[in-house]
């Protein structure tokens, strides 16, 4: 695991797409083709404002796979992820070879997530591009988090820290109002990407940087198993990273 401190999150999401545009680049390079995972959240909006404009980057090639949405939400919802990833994303970088949304208001939930798997079973991970939730998330996978399941997707209840994290982030209105259960990938699906680039700003996120990557590896911090990933680099700023007691790389 490499860390990555910037100044401010401006900067650390310019060097996150930096480094994730090399990294899709070299995959299409290698193999013709590249298969990427995107989240959402206020963690990612600079590091997608950098990546639709890296250049030499053939999105042709490129397949793209959501993270995670919640149940029930309807795409035109303004906390919508789908709507998020189409609008900073997908209708940004023009054609690509692919792009396989968690379908939430599906009629059935179990049947989405078991579609979505025999996709991506087909279609192994280049590059994830993730972030970091305030409970110490990746994906809707809330502590306790199943690190065991091989399902690539899975339905989750949302705890409560969640759900006010994406009310704090100005999502939704009310916390009545934002859902208790999602479609997430799964903690193993994540990490058999080949390359983790994790994008985490703010001060809010500084609990949840330190006992991931300097705790010990639990499902009660599912963060924390980023430190068993063999490519994994972190970015942050500075507010992200002040509780860390090693801030080298």
């Amino acid at each position: 695991m490499q860390k990555c401190i910037y100044k401010t999150k401006e900067e650390m999401g310019a060097a996150a797409a930096g480094q994730a545009a090399i990294a899709i680049k070299d995959a299409i390079k290698n193999k013709m083709e590249a298969n990427i995972i995107l989240a959402t959240g206020t963690s990612q909006i600079e590091m997608l404002e950098n990546l639709v404009q890296a250049g030499g980057i053939e999105w042709s090639k490129v397949t793209m796979f959501h993270l995670d949405e919640y149940i029930g939400l309807g795409v035109d919802h303004p906390a919508s992820f789908r709507k998020y990833l189409k609008e900073r994303f997908v209708d940004k970088v023009g054609s690509l070879r692919a792009a396989h949304f968690v379908n939430s208001d599906a009629d059935n939930a179990q049947q989405e997530c078991q579609r979505l798997g025999d996709i991506i079973a087909k279609h192994p991970i280049d590059v994830a591009l993730i972030g970091i939730g305030d409970n110490g998330h990746l994906a809707f996978n809330d502590p306790p988090a199943d690190f065991e399941t091989e399902d690539a997707f899975i339905i989750v209840e949302l705890d409560d820290r969640c759900r006010k994290q994406q009310l704090g982030e100005g999502w939704f209105e009310t916390l009545e109002q934002v859902p208790g259960r999602a479609i997430s990938m799964s903690i193993r699906q994540i990490m058999k990407s080949a390359c983790l680039i994790v994008s985490v700003p703010e001060k809010r996120k500084a609990e949840a940087v330190k006992n991931a990557l300097e705790g010990p590896v639990t499902n009660m911090c599912p963060a924390s198993i980023l430190q068993q990933h063999g490519s994994c680099k972190i970015f942050m700023d500075e507010d992200a990273g002040s509780l860390l007691s090693n801030k080298s790389l």
